[in-house]
């Protein structure tokens, strides 16, 4: 898929090279991963976002988005994956400590 971007010539040249290398993509995907989260893939950080348009959510977001609305938050219906999210976003952005 043709993704246009527009990045200082610098930036630009690096990562047109980045590109040829092997596993950039994936090592791409895993640094998306950890900086970008899909909404639509969390049960409970869906009913958070009932009134955002946007499917991907910057993770600092996401952890700002649980701790101000953790009183909806339903533990019980919480996934593994979802628990396991809210950990690891707690651990790089809050210091462990997850201000609900």
């Amino acid at each position: 898929m043709l993704c246009q971007v527009k990045l200082s010539p610098t930036v630009s040249v690096r990562l047109r090279h980045a590109l040829m290398l092997p596993g950039f993509e994936a090592r791409l995907g895993r640094f998306l991963d950890e900086e970008v989260i899909d909404v639509r893939e969390y049960p409970e950080l869906t009913l958070l976002c009932w009134n955002r348009r946007d499917r991907f959510l910057p993770a600092r977001e996401a952890l700002a988005l649980y701790e101000r609305n953790w009183r909806f938050v339903d533990g019980a219906r919480l996934t593994d994956r979802e628990r396991a999210l809210i950990d690891a976003l707690t651990r790089r952005y809050g210091n462990g400590t997850l201000n609900a």
